[in-house]
């Protein structure tokens, strides 16, 4: 599976290098910021997602090619605001120093600003064959990274800091600051490829799950992971007070979430039978991973 990814990361990488082109203008240093945490590494998650979702629905990489390149922008965008002094206050990332720590707060500001202004411009500049499916891909898109996603996932999360809440508050936090943008990469890529109404059902309950999965191993891995494999401080989330599923549920309780919830990623996939199975291998590797 690694060697899959990789292949795949490659593809993506040369794709985001063809639209985060450095300009030599005067304001060269907003791409280089740009480019520092986009290039920095990471598992392109939701733009394989995106793309394997669209190849089991019957479609390919240059059908959502704009959109998958998009969608990891937005991603950077949100960790290089995640991690400024106001927020999570983190001065590393993925074993380097944070957007704001290299190029201070106000150019990592307007870096993460050109990043989610771009996915869009991105998007827009791009032609579809189905206009239709294009402008509903769209506004799955902006949904996604906006209020009553992304954004508001994290506006709940940091509202919670510091304060006893209950496990469906947290799943709630999570729905959004995680999940949204996993589930928008893998219904985008149905939506796309032109997959039946059925079809973007499963796939959305697909990755209703596995962001599930995904974030109860994220909160593990910052207890029982090292910072060589995570590339930041372990602790961190305790040292925020933040909540989290094993601060809230236990380790032992927490493992046995994950595989629940990567058991239901995977069954909601059922109806595409043997089309389904890179997602499937996919789900199984990422619940177990080490960072």
């Amino acid at each position: 599976m690694k060697k899959e990814l990789l292949q795949r990361i490659d593809i993506i990488d040369k794709s985001l290098d063809k639209y985060l082109e450095i300009r030599d203008n005067p304001q060269r240093i907003i791409y280089e910021a740009m480019r520092y945490s986009v290039f920095a590494g990471g598992k392109r998650l939701r733009p394989i997602l995106m793309w394997e979702t669209a190849v089991m629905c019957g479609g390919a990489w240059e059908t959502v090619e704009p959109f998958a390149c998009a969608i990891e922008m937005i991603h950077t965008y949100s960790l290089i605001h995640d991690d400024l002094p106001a927020m999570d206050n983190d001065d590393l990332r993925r074993g380097m120093p944070t957007n704001h720590i290299k190029f201070g707060e106000d150019i990592a500001i307007l870096a993460g600003d050109a990043l989610l202004t771009k996915a869009f411009e991105v998007v827009s500049l791009n032609k579809f064959a189905d206009a239709s499916r294009a402008v509903r891909a769209i506004n799955v898109f902006a949904a996604a990274a906006g209020a009553d996603g992304m954004v508001g996932g994290q506006t709940v999360d940091l509202a919670a800091e510091g304060k006893d809440i209950e496990l469906t508050d947290l799943q709630y936090i999570h729905l959004l600051k995680t999940g949204a943008l996993i589930r928008a990469a893998c219904v985008i890529g149905a939506i796309t490829a032109g997959a039946a109404e059925q079809e973007i059902t499963a796939v959305d309950d697909f990755a209703r799950y596995l962001g599930i999965a995904f974030q109860i191993r994220d909160d593990i891995l910052d207890v029982t992971g090292s910072e060589a494999e995570l590339g930041k401080p372990v602790g961190s989330d305790a040292e925020s007070e933040k909540n989290t599923y094993v601060k809230l549920c236990g380790i032992e309780k927490s493992e046995e979430l994950v595989s629940v919830y990567s058991d239901k990623a995977k069954a909601a996939l059922d109806i595409f039978g043997e089309r389904a199975e890179f997602l499937k291998r996919l789900t199984d590797y990422l619940v177990i991973r080490n960072n």
